[in-house]
């Protein structure tokens, strides 16, 4: 296919997708003036306001909260990537062996402190 060729049938496409920002917010402003809505404040097209702007927010019991905070907390764990056995056994090893080395290391730096402290003082 020739470059002419594709520039053509891009253009020829209506509904492709805008290649450039101005294109895209071109074609956004033309669909808003098509739509007929109203300035950002009003409500008249989309219906009656919602509750919040309404300020009728009733209180909701505290089963009903216990109740969203669960069904919320499966949401989450089911979005969670669980390691698989072998990695998790390899995670465990991995802390075990990093915690052994740094108590070993504060083991370590105590001894010698208790030693220079020891001698600065002469009790050992």
């Amino acid at each position: 296919m020739s470059e002419d060729r594709e520039q053509g049938q891009d253009g020829a496409r209506e509904g492709a997708r805008p290649s450039s920002a101005a294109a895209r917010r071109e074609r956004r402003a033309s669909a808003r003036s098509q739509s007929g809505s109203g300035p950002a404040g009003t409500t008249e097209s989309k219906g009656r306001p919602t509750p919040s702007r309404d300020g009728r927010q009733g209180r909701v019991s505290l089963f009903r909260k216990i109740g969203r905070f669960l069904r919320e907390v499966v949401a989450e764990l089911r979005k969670v990537i669980w390691p698989t056995r072998k990695a998790l056994m390899t995670y465990t090893l991995v802390v075990l062996v990093f915690v052994s080395i740094m108590v070993a290391f504060v083991a370590g730096v105590d001894v010698l402190f208790a030693k220079g402290v020891g001698w600065l003082f002469g009790t050992g």
